[in-house]
């Protein structure tokens, strides 16, 4: 929607430009330093327009490659912290797998032991 209305405002800008150029056609003389010439105002009016809109699609052209490549910059960074993360997360969760293993284990050899030590001596099934 932005670029719609940046679109249309170019638009009516240039069609003024256009307007306010056809109304003056009269020569005009332009001072160039060196040079004195007679120029029809029509074309330098348009000159000078074209002009500022080369200067100004030349700041936004360069604006656009350096956001480019800040951003190129920044995903590789994003991927570096990334991979940073994911192996310390890897060898944070192996150790604590480890741990929770070992864990586990002394507890099961308790449960077997205690077990062992509550079952009842003798003949369960009440016959002699």
């Amino acid at each position: 929607m932005k670029m719609q209305w940046a679109l249309i405002a170019g638009l009516v800008f240039a069609l003024l430009t256009g307007i306010f150029a056809v109304i003056n056609v009269d020569s005009v003389q332009v001072n160039l330093l060196f040079n004195t010439v007679r120029v029809p105002l029509i074309l330098l009016i348009l000159g000078c327009t074209l002009i500022g809109g080369i200067i100004v699609g030349s700041y936004g052209i360069y604006r656009q490659y350096r956001l480019q490549r800040e951003n190129k910059r920044l995903h590789v960074r994003v991927a570096e912290l990334e991979a940073s993360v994911a192996s310390t997360t890897t060898s944070v969760s192996y150790d604590t797998m480890d741990s929770i293993r070992s864990d586990e284990s002394e507890h099961d050899h308790q449960l077997h032991n205690d077990s062992i030590e509550t079952q009842p001596k003798g003949n369960n099934t009440g016959t002699l």
